[in-house]
């Protein structure tokens, strides 16, 4: 294995932890494809040969099975992947995120201290959702933030952070927080070919305040309008972990006859995405499109299935980020956009000490696929 990663610059490794072996598997052709036309040598595999095994009480650990030495590691890891399972007292136990985080740092402990460089690629952010306090509450985004980072992790690379501003609990590491935005484009385009990218006929929709930088977005670089749901809740209950929603009220222009895209980070009971999707089409929208970053569906698809049968939505775009349950392949109303290229595009450029500034702000590939597709 020492052989096959000389570079001019260092070694490059590559783990992807369990759940993301698929993923992993397709980051690495796309690695080792660059590396033959940048450098003209083949590389069997950038992938560091690793494992985690568990004994029968739960206990686990990890162990590295090559050298790391001066290796820029990449670790790839999505702590909701609960398609995964281990034996506890002889019962299959599905691997919380909790179980997947503490995976990740058995791998850095493994390490060892003896990698140049560890970035962390953790696309939907371990806790990311209890990322401020309020009352008596634990922080456990940014702690688990600094424990990484104390462990010896150089560099942080999420997706749509529930919040961003959690960086600040590391404010001299590394923390790159990046958004599909290019992919989910691109995806709606080849998928939904007759879509006008006209302000009178295509509006994108944020379906709280707190989201509405992506939605602001989209309008801003496609020259289209936004609107917005303002989210009233119950402040005065708490149920599942948080205060229930009484009502959507939309806030912004007539909706009539247009297409509309729904724009949010993740999609867990999905209640609400449906319910603003509803008040939508009782406004007279022609067509409802969803882009969300994490589809969860931490309740089942019954409810989606209903919803698009009575013609609620069109099509959920999703991507591949996280882990996606197995029903969705055969739903005609989800499709998915691959992001492995794109990782694979933000550790090359790291490895290379480049700058990612065009990866985290992708204008001019969303322009220049939209003129080659005949869309501006």
């Amino acid at each position: 294995m020492e052989n096959i990663r000389k570079h001019p610059i260092g070694k490059l490794g590559l783990i992807g932890m369990r759940g993301c072996e698929d993923k992993t598997q397709r980051i690495d052709e796309y690695l080792k494809q660059w590396f033959v036309d940048d450098f003209g040598e083949e590389i069997d595999t950038f992938k560091i040969d690793y494992a985690c095994p568990r004994f029968s009480s739960g206990e686990a650990k990890s162990v590295i099975y090559e050298s790391v030495r001066g290796f820029d590691i990449y670790i790839i890891v999505d702590v909701f992947n609960y398609g995964k399972t281990y034996k506890m007292y002889g019962m299959d136990v599905p691997m919380s995120p909790d179980d997947h985080f503490a995976d990740l740092k058995r791998v850095v402990a493994a390490i060892g201290g003896k990698a140049r460089r560890i970035t962390v690629i953790m696309p939907m952010l371990y806790e990311g959702r209890q990322h401020k306090r309020n009352a008596r509450e634990s922080l456990d985004c940014a702690f688990a933030l600094q424990e990484l980072t104390t462990m010896g992790v150089d560099n942080i690379i999420t997706f749509d952070a529930h919040d961003p501003r959690v960086q600040n609990a590391i404010p001299l590491s590394g923390f790159e927080n990046a958004q599909p935005y290019y992919q989910f484009i691109k995806a709606l385009v080849r998928n939904v070919p007759d879509i006008e990218f006209d302000k009178e006929k295509l509006m994108f929709i944020s379906p709280d305040e707190g989201g509405m930088s992506r939605s602001i977005y989209y309008a801003s670089v496609l020259g289209l309008e936004m609107g917005m749901f303002y989210k009233r809740r119950d402040y005065s209950q708490v149920i599942n972990g948080h205060n229930p929603i009484v009502s959507h009220d939309f806030l912004g222009d007539n909706v009539d006859g247009m297409d509309c895209i729904i724009v949010d980070d993740m999609i867990a009971s999905g209640e609400s995405v449906i319910d603003v999707a509803k008040k939508l089409k009782d406004r007279g929208a022609r067509r409802i499109f969803v882009f969300v970053t994490f589809a969860l569906f931490v309740n089942g698809l019954d409810k989606f299935d209903e919803a698009h049968q009575k013609g609620y939505f069109e099509k959920i775009f999703s991507t591949n980020l996280v882990y996606n349950n197995p029903e969705l392949k055969n739903k005609e109303w989800y499709v998915v956009a691959d992001m492995s290229k794109y990782i694979a595009l933000f550790i090359d450029t790291l490895y290379k000490n480049k700058t990612i500034s065009e990866l985290l702000d992708p204008v001019k590939r969303i322009k220049n696929f939209l003129e080659k597709n005949n869309k501006i």
